[in-house]
């Protein structure tokens, strides 16, 4: 080597450099690929994506790959480096060599080809798999030694190297995902694909009509009084029972009276045959499964029972669905009259509402782990049933307590702008 000019020997360093900078940096970009948007790709006919794809499909195998060759052509560098030392200042050019080929192989080989991979992971690790993939076939026998001994190692640990990285999301990670997607989703998109994925956690009690607040037809009831509700009345279903919701004879569409009723000819035994068998649901349930069980049952409407078989509310379809999408009016009031805008900024809340439905329109962060409506949040609160005109600081917002009856409280005040954290306003929540 002596008869080699410096000149070509430093050349050769300087690709060899190269080189290094490609295993190091095309490494971290394979490993750093975006999994979903490299088969989105592949499925599109990607070269480089569909030849990512299949070498990440077995990761052992490509990692020994860029090892054998980052670690061979680190060494290499390692020789000649030292070479070059030694034949220029001899002795003490071989600790100078060192030394800048540490700071060197450190910058120009790891820190700056690997922060561009991580950045631009899509642009190196694509070409590369051009590189990888002949490479692997040329000096698999080498590499099938490599992984045989490491996997040997890995057995003695306790790791199956025949498992492979898993790449599915789980709930929460796919919430993640969407919130960070803000530029790509329109905001409205994207809280209908959250409010999805919080299905899991609400079950059916906490969107049900409390039982005392089911509007249905009691046969018990003037016949006039019948015809009235049937006519007048804003739901398309109604529950109909005898003498109270604990003896439920089965839910009529209204559809299929209401000609009659103008008729007169509408009578108890046409009510009776026209009336489909109630359907019931579980206490407990969790709406994504109800929202199955509906479309399963082919039903919108069902009544939810505890263990004792007794009533304890009404969910319907719709009900469900603006969990999913929002209310269907922006109008606080229309949205649902339990809450009235009042002049000066604050609002008159019947204290029945739940704190679900107060949540979503008022923009208030009240916690949905114990009580589910306002009055039972107040009185667990308070610990008594307090009297009217009390005032009362639960999580930042202050409530004034207006109306009390039947040792339940029926009427509050919330002022929104008395909180530290302000919440928007309601009439704008879907929009």
């Amino acid at each position: 080597m002596e008869n080699i000019p410096l000149s070509a020997l430093a050349i050769v360093l300087i690709a060899l450099l190269f080189c290094s900078a490609f295993f190091s940096g095309s490494e971290t970009a394979l490993m750093a690929l975006n999994r979903y948007r490299m088969r989105h790709m592949a499925q599109a006919g990607h070269g480089g994506a569909r030849r990512a794809q299949k070498l990440l499909e077995q990761p052992d195998r490509l990692i020994g790959l860029i090892l054998l060759g980052n670690n061979f052509v680190n060494i290499l560098i390692t020789q000649l480096a030292t070479y070059l030392g030694y034949r220029l200042y001899g002795d003490i050019g071989i600790a100078i060599a060192t030394g800048l080929l540490t700071l060197t192989i450190l910058v120009f080989a790891e820190v700056a080809p690997k922060t561009l991979a991580a950045l631009h992971s899509d642009r190196v690790a694509y070409p590369a798999s051009y590189v990888y993939s002949p490479l692997l076939r040329l000096i698999y026998p080498l590499v099938w030694l490599v992984n045989l001994l490491a996997n040997g190692v890995l057995r003695l640990l306790g790791v199956g190297p025949q498992l492979r990285a898993q790449h599915a999301l789980s709930s929460e990670e796919l919430r993640v995902a969407v919130n960070e997607a803000a530029g790509l989703i329109p905001a409205r998109h994207q809280r209908m694909l959250v409010n999805l994925l919080d299905l899991e956690k609400a079950t059916v009690e906490d969107i049900m009509v409390p039982r005392n607040e089911i509007v249905g037809i009691d046969l018990e009831d003037d016949w006039d009084e019948i015809e009235d509700l049937i006519i007048h009345s804003q739901y398309t279903r109604l529950p109909v029972f005898a003498g109270g919701v604990d003896n439920m004879l089965g839910f009529i569409h209204l559809r299929r009276v209401l000609p009659m009723v103008y008729q007169g000819e509408f009578s108890a035994e046409h009510l009776r045959a026209n009336l489909r068998d109630p359907y019931f649901i579980p206490q407990g349930t969790n709406l994504n499964r109800q929202l199955l069980n509906f479309q399963r049952e082919r039903r919108r409407i069902g009544l939810v029972v505890d263990e004792y078989g007794d009533i304890e509310g009404l969910v319907t379809l719709e009900d469900l669905l603006e969990e999913v999408v929002g209310e269907f009016t922006t109008d606080p009031a229309a949205v649902n009259p339990e809450i009235l805008p009042q002049a000066d900024g604050s609002y008159l809340i019947d204290a029945g509402i739940s704190l679900r439905d107060l949540n979503r329109l008022l923009g208030s962060n009240f916690s949905l782990e114990g009580p589910r409506t306002l009055n039972g949040l107040i009185l667990e609160h308070l610990e008594t049933i307090p009297d009217a005109h009390t005032s009362v600081l639960i999580e930042n917002y202050p409530i004034e307590i207006l109306h009390v009856k039947n040792n339940a409280i029926k009427t509050v005040r919330i002022d929104p702008r008395l909180s530290p954290a302000v919440p928007p306003d309601p009439s704008e929540a879907d929009q």
